[in-house]
Formats: C-alpha cells, sequence, structure tokens
C-alpha cells in the first residue's frame, strides 16, 4: 500500500465509477483496475460491489475513506511543513561596531540579512571605541569594527575603511564662514578628497579650526585624540570651552550655538539639514582622517559569521558607492 494507491481509491469512491476515476486521474482504466485489486488483496477484504452502474463502497471501503482521507491530509500537512522551512544558516553573532558608525551602517545591514538570512540573529555591541576595541580583546564579540587599531595577536585584521574628519557648528555671524576656502574640483576620490557626485564642503585649517570654542569629549575618546595629536604635533592649542564625556551632551551644544566640533564622515547624516549658519567644513592642514579595521577570529568562519561580514562588507561599499558615506574602501579581495 502506498500513498499514490490511496489517492486512487478515493478517486473512484467518490467518482462511483471506474471509469470516470481513471478519465479524472488521466490513467488507463485497466491500469487503474489493477491498482483498486491489488489494493483489496493486500488488505484482505473487498472495497466496492461493482455492477453495470458503477462502483459502491462496501463497509470496509467506508471505513478505509475516512482513513485514507485523514492519512493523505496528514502527508500534505508534512510536506507543507518541511517545504516552508526556511533554508540557510542558523544562529547568532555577535557585532561590535563604534556608535557613530552603527547609526549609518547597521540599519542597511540587519534589514538586509532579515531578507536574505532570516535565521541568523545579530547582537549589536555599540558604544565607544574602547570599549568596541576591549570587546573584541575578550571575545565577547565574534566580529568587530576598531577604529586606527594596530594588528591584534590572535585575530585576523583586514583595513576595511577610510574617512576624514569634519569642522561642524552654528556660525550664526559668518565670522568663521570667513576662514573658509572651496576645495579644488576634479580631485580624485579617497578619504578625504571626495569625487564629482560627492557633496562637496568648503576647507578650513586645522589652525582656524582650533582657535574657534569647541566642545569635545575628554582625552579618553578617539576623536578627541585624533584632532589634539594632529593639533599637538603642529604647535596648535584648543580652544576647548565645553568638555564632557556623553556624546549627546556634545551634539546638544553644537546644535545650540555653544560652540564647534569635529565629527567624522559617518556621522554627517546625523547633523542637522542645511540651514542658514549652519556650517560643515573639511578639516585640512593637516588632513584628518580616521581608519576602520575589520576584526574577526584568525581561524576560518562557520557560515553564519561569513554571512555577517558579507553583509557588513557589502552594505559599507554600497554607501559608499552611493556617497552615503565620504570615505574610501580599503579591504583587497
Amino acid at each position: 500500500m502506498d500513498l499514490r494507491t490511496l489517492r486512487y481509491f478515493i478517486a473512484v469512491l467518490e467518482a462511483g465509477s471506474l471509469s470516470r476515476a481513471a478519465g479524472a486521474l488521466y490513467v488507463a482504466q485497466p491500469a487503474l483496475t489493477a491498482q483498486i485489486k491489488k489494493l483489496e488483496s493486500e488488505l484482505g477484504v473487498q472495497l466496492f460491489e461493482r455492477s453495470h452502474a458503477g462502483v459502491t463502497p462496501t463497509s470496509a471501503g467506508l471505513r478505509l475513506y475516512d482513513d485514507a482521507r485523514r492519512l493523505l491530509s496528514d502527508a500534505d500537512a508534512m510536506r507543507e511543513r518541511i517545504q516552508r522551512l526556511p533554508q540557510g544558516p542558523e544562529g547568532s553573532v555577535t557585532l561590535a561596531i563604534p556608535f557613530l558608525l552603527a547609526s549609518l551602517l547597521m540599519g542597511p545591514v540587519l534589514a538586509a540579512l532579515k531578507e536574505s538570512h532570516p535565521r541568523v540573529r545579530v547582537f549589536v555591541l555599540d558604544g565607544l571605541s574602547l570599549t568596541v576595541c576591549k570587546a573584541v580583546l575578550e571575545r565577547r564579540a565574534d566580529v568587530g569594527i576598531l577604529v586606527d587599531t594596530p594588528p591584534l595577536e590572535g585575530l585576523r585584521c583586514r583595513p576595511m575603511a577610510q574617512e576624514g574628519m569634519y569642522f561642524c557648528g552654528r556660525d550664526t555671524d559668518g565670522r568663521v564662514a570667513r576662514l573658509l576656502r572651496a576645495a579644488p574640483a576634479g580631485r580624485r576620490r579617497s578619504a578625504t578628497k571626495p569625487d564629482a557626485g560627492a557633496p562637496t564642503y568648503p576647507l578650513i585649517d586645522l589652525a582656524d579650526a582650533a582657535a574657534q570654542p569647541l566642545v569635545l569629549q575628554s582625552r579618553r575618546f578617539a576623536i578627541r585624540q585624533a584632532v589634539e595629536g594632529a593639533a599637538s604635533a603642529r604647535g596648535i592649542p584648543l580652544n576647548i570651552v565645553h568638555e564632557h564625556d556623553s556624546a549627546r551632551v556634545i551634539r546638544s551644544l553644537y546644535l545650540s550655538g555653544a560652540g564647534f566640533t569635529f565629527v567624522p564622515a559617518c556621522a554627517l547624516n546625523d547633523s542637522p539639514a542645511p540651514r542658514e549658519g549652519w556650517l560643515v567644513a573639511r578639516v585640512v592642514n593637516p588632513e584628518l582622517s580616521r581608519a576602520y579595521t575589520l576584526v574577526t577570529a584568525e581561524r576560518p568562519l562557520d557560515a553564519v559569521t561569513q554571512v555577517v561580514v558579507d553583509a557588513l562588507t557589502s552594505q559599507a561599499q554600497s554607501l559608499i558607492r552611493q556617497r552615503k558615506w565620504m570615505a574610501e574602501w580599503m579591504m583587497r579581495g
């Protein structure tokens, strides 16, 4: 007995005729008759009373009809359950990423993964650069994106992207705007030299930017370290009027006009819409930039982690190509 034979039996009973059932099943009547006789032989009972008018089920046939319909329904449900199972890798990955980059990158990454790999779950540790680095070193993260980090022993570190630093704030009286100059046209795109089609920003010398009232985080933060290191190397003092560890407090201060600050390119999308008095300029002399490194385990990645890494790199490159992230892609291969 098999499922096909049971389907034939049900078709015959419901049609009330071997010839009508054979036509509905696109099966030759002799072959259908042989299948019914074989089924009766296997069960040891007669399933139909035959006459010139057709076939009528016996009591055994009626009982088999009920059981066969239930069995075939269960088989169909089982097939649908198996076919509905999502395909591809399944598991979870913990990703550590600086919070400024997370704001730009994680939305597209998580949305893409939800569509392509619904069984892959990503837990995001977004925080300060030091926090992210610590999570990677302590192996609390499977994948990390670190800022200005040298090679780490026991981990695979690949240069990912490089972006420029920008000076921004409210210049209500236009005093700072007079210090700006236009960016040269036609320069090849890099982390600090976007190409045609990307938003263009005027230039400001670090010395001029440093002389403005600044709102900055403390020295343990990567942006402050980069700005202070470049200024110190040229003997340029920083005119800091507000210093706070909270990124939200710094943002509130420069948005309210209390001073200017330095932001990486990935944070430019968080700036207010262009309006009178709002200033954004690329820092030069020297140009300030920061580099991102993709960090994973040295061993070959499992399928789930590889899916997340692929999504990260694909979305980051897409944002750069679309000029939504003013950065230079550094990863090779």
